[in-house]
């Protein structure tokens, strides 16, 4: 069995009467992409920034590559962290940012080949502050990795940047895994969890209320495919009705569940028959965010947490 690099039993985190954290369990094995899941305020910030050293913890055991968190000088060695929010000094070069932070440890990586990895040896010179919001966050990803460590913490690495900057950044998440870190991943992106977890928890009040690789949670808490009849209106829904009961107009598109591919078929039959106009079918499967819906009733909302 693979070892765990990192294991949480009871974890409580308490403010006055504020419960942030209510006592939950998980282990996080070697190699993997590990992503607390929930929405702002679910507890995942407060959890991460436990096992960073960055906050004690109300109750509960832990420990991070085999130490306890009264061992934090040895954690702190192991491990990188690119924090919520993340930023660097404004009038100081990309390198210098880099260096400056490897020499508050006694052994660091070679800074231009850092660089070179996270994609900016060509923007070394330049000042942090003329950065784009995604080259940023490649520095803190460098910055995070000085150390060499064994984990690396990401906590909303993504917020605020756009899709292509997101893209660069789920590739460099890539990499790492594929250089043998384990990453703790937090994120409040559904899509971002589905296509770089290995295993996810879903938190929400403090507790984590579905747990399993991403297949597994959306095989076992999602819902049947839905049947995307783009443009067929009213009169599509009246062809459709009697032989798909479920089925429910949304503006124009008539959406339809699905047990299996053979009722799509029936679906293009009927709607032939009738002579209905429409654009396109479109078969829609169940994700992550349709799970955390379904079981909460609640939608994801972006932007920082506010936990405290």
């Amino acid at each position: 069995m693979v070892e765990a690099h990192i294991e949480v039993k009871g974890l409580r985190k308490e403010y006055g009467d504020l419960i942030a954290v209510d006592g939950i369990d998980f282990e996080v094995r070697k190699g993997q992409v590990f992503s607390l899941l929930g929405p702002n305020g679910a507890g995942k910030t407060t959890t991460v920034e436990i096992l960073e050293c960055l906050r004690t913890a109300t109750a509960g055991d832990v420990k991070i590559l085999g130490h306890d968190l009264s061992q934090s000088s040895k954690i702190k060695r192991r491990i990188g962290v690119l924090p919520q929010g993340f930023n660097a000094f404004d009038l100081l070069t990309v390198k210098e940012n880099v260096e400056y932070f490897a020499g508050m440890f006694e052994d660091s990586v070679n800074t231009d080949e850092l660089l070179s990895w996270v994609k900016l040896e060509t923007r070394k010179k330049d000042l942090f502050k003329n950065l784009s919001g995604g080259m940023k966050q490649r520095v803190g990803i460098a910055m995070s990795l000085v150390n060499d460590p064994e984990i690396v913490f990401l906590d909303e690495p993504t917020t605020g940047l756009d899709p292509g900057a997101r893209r660069d950044v789920w590739r460099m998440v890539r990499n790492l895994r594929e250089r043998g870190k384990t990453i703790v991943l937090t994120t409040h992106y559904m899509e971002e969890a589905e296509a770089l977890s290995d295993y996810v928890c879903i938190m929400n009040k403090g507790r984590i209320i579905v747990r399993g690789t991403p297949r597994e949670i959306i095989r076992d808490h999602g819902g049947s495919p839905v049947a995307i009849v783009r443009g067929a209106g009213e009169r599509g829904l009246q062809a459709l009705s009697p032989n798909f009961p479920d089925c429910e107009l949304t503006d124009a598109d008539v959406k339809i569940p699905i047990s299996n591919g053979r009722r799509v078929s029936e679906i293009l039959n009927t709607l032939d028959n009738a002579e209905v106009h429409y654009d396109e079918i479109v078969i829609k499967k169940s994700t992550l965010e349709d799970v955390f819906l379904k079981l909460t009733g609640q939608e994801f909302k972006g932007g920082e947490e506010d936990e405290e």
